[in-house]
């Protein structure tokens, strides 16, 4: 049996030697000491996995005692026991960071409960979470063959991104594994599924709400409301993106709504964000505001007029408040939005582009030190939560609630980490994006992609003529061209792209925060 090694600090102990024996029959070895001074030197002197310790005792009392353990092991847990139910006593030793704080008279069995909190917590986590998981494993394997509408995938993609948080955390990797076939299962499915109704959804039939559609179905009915409203797109947010980072914004902010919609293809900036500040579809925008779009083949910036579209929507929906734009790259324009956050609580909608996220995607692909910090989806997630909780970003979303605005937080699209390589040939004018390739003559793996030969039917500009058309990667597929192929496929391999027909791509947040 591998003991766990208890200190047990009271002036009384002599009357605690039946919790000794209730623990000893579970594994724990106690050892007995009456003072603090004699604690510090056991500490010393001896390895314990925690300390219990009682907050009145004559000479070193428990809290100088506690100061004592914590300024030279401050990782080693201790549980206060104490008869003061005095609130500073309880503050200034939850301040030492204590583990836990037990009031006397306390029971065996309350001893072991807090015992196993602190110490065996992870175990009995990762244990039932592996039970659970175990459960609904067949359960979501099974219901996958009856989704039938985009709501049902809605639904099961919430399910899994629950569980791929939940297994995430366990040391065992053997059930993520599972989950990850899992997960690549779904997206088969579910690329079927899209390459079944999409078409018809961009013809105007009954679908999900999507980029072109998300601002008047979502955004729009917040602006009747008589109060500021601060619309932040993050680029890039896929939604355990935001499920990361949801805890730090809950700080300041309470969720109103979450809502979910679908990324138009290709899932990819230029199409998608204009798309949803024109709330028209790109092949509408083309023929609509031509002056304003700009083709795969085109030169220059392909989201130079997403302020001129929203102004163009905005009258359309007879939007008559005052709006501005913001769009921010660098640090330093976030800092100066915030600073002059007051001055725009007049408007009814201030727009704010924030492009963090997606310039980590970029970079994971461009930086090794990225691809190392970020190798795979758990730790893009951390790697999302650490630069937001430092982030001017939740700066301005803090100033922005206490200075009353309403946030509709939301993303133009997802990304997915890539892995499979898929042969393609083009000529030179064949867009460049590893998810979705723009051209002519096109040659390509069937079985690797969904083909749309005629752009209209997808709601998109054929500016090859006749001979235009798309091609979408499914799954987790990078395209590569047959020039050195390897080379690329390597380079490329295990990165996050977008653009192509993923769950984690297409199905986007849409989150309504309102100020605590």
């Amino acid at each position: 049996m591998n003991w766990i090694n208890i200190l047990w600090v009271d002036d009384e102990i002599e009357m605690l030697k039946p919790h000794f024996l209730f623990l000893k029959e579970r594994g724990y070895s106690t050892t007995p000491c009456t003072n603090g001074l004699d604690a510090l030197d056991l500490i010393d002197k001896d390895t314990f996995d925690i300390v219990l310790l009682d907050e009145n005792m004559p000479g070193l009392n428990g809290l100088e005692t506690l100061d004592g353990i914590k300024n030279k092991y401050p990782d080693l847990p201790v549980i206060m026991i104490t008869k003061n139910e005095e609130e500073h006593i309880m503050n200034e030793a939850i301040g030492a960071k204590i583990s836990d704080y037990l009031i006397k008279p306390v029971n065996p069995n309350q001893i072991l409960l807090s015992l196993k909190k602190i110490l065996n917590h992870k175990s009995l986590i990762a244990e039932k979470t592996t039970q659970n998981y175990q459960q609904q494993f067949r359960e979501l394997s099974l219901s996958i063959v009856n989704l039938e509408t985009h709501d049902d995938w809605i639904e099961y993609f919430k399910k899994l991104m629950y569980w791929e948080l939940e297994l995430e955390s366990l040391e065992d990797s053997s059930m993520f594994e599972v989950f990850e076939t899992q997960m690549q299962e779904a997206n088969v499915q579910f690329a079927k599924f899209i390459e079944n109704n999409y078409k018809n959804w961009m013809q105007g039939n009954k679908g999900p709400v999507m980029s072109h559609q998300a601002f008047e179905q979502f955004v729009f009915p917040q602006l009747k409301k008589n109060h500021p409203s601060l619309l932040l797109m993050v680029d890039n947010l896929r939604f355990d993106q935001w499920k990361t980072i949801a805890s730090e914004v809950k700080e300041y902010c309470k969720v109103e709504s979450e809502s979910a919609y679908f990324s138009i293809l290709p899932t990819a900036t230029q199409y998608a964000r204009n798309a949803f500040f024109a709330g028209r579809t790109p092949l509408d925008i083309s023929k609509t505001f031509p002056q304003w779009w700009k083709n795969d083949i085109d030169e220059g910036g392909k989201n130079l007029h997403e302020f001129d579209l929203l102004k163009a929507l905005s009258k359309r929906l007879g939007i008559e408040r005052p709006m501005s734009y913001h769009k921010i790259t660098q640090i330093q324009q976030c800092q100066q939005l915030t600073k002059n956050l007051q001055n725009h609580t007049h408007e009814g909608l201030t727009t704010v582009v924030y492009n963090f996220v997606d310039m980590i995607s970029h970079a994971k692909t461009e930086m090794e030190v990225i691809k190392e910090l970020a190798p795979d989806n758990k730790a893009y997630r951390s790697l999302t939560a650490s630069w937001f909780k430092n982030s001017p970003l939740k700066d301005l979303i803090k100033k922005a609630t206490s200075l009353g605005f309403q946030i509709l937080l939301t993303t133009d699209h997802g990304t997915i980490n890539v892995g499979q390589p898929s042969e393609v040939i083009g000529d030179k004018e064949t867009s460049m994006n590893l998810r979705y390739k723009s051209g002519k003559s096109l040659t390509f793996q069937n079985k690797d992609v969904i083909s749309c030969k005629h752009p209209e039917s997808y709601q998109l500009p054929s500016f090859y003529g006749l001979n235009s058309s798309y091609i979408f990667a499914k799954n987790d597929t990078y395209f590569v061209y047959k020039n050195n192929f390897n080379h690329y496929a390597k380079f490329f391999n295990d990165t996050f792209q977008h653009g192509g027909v993923s769950l984690e791509e297409m199905i986007i947040p849409f989150v309504v925060l309102n100020p605590r």
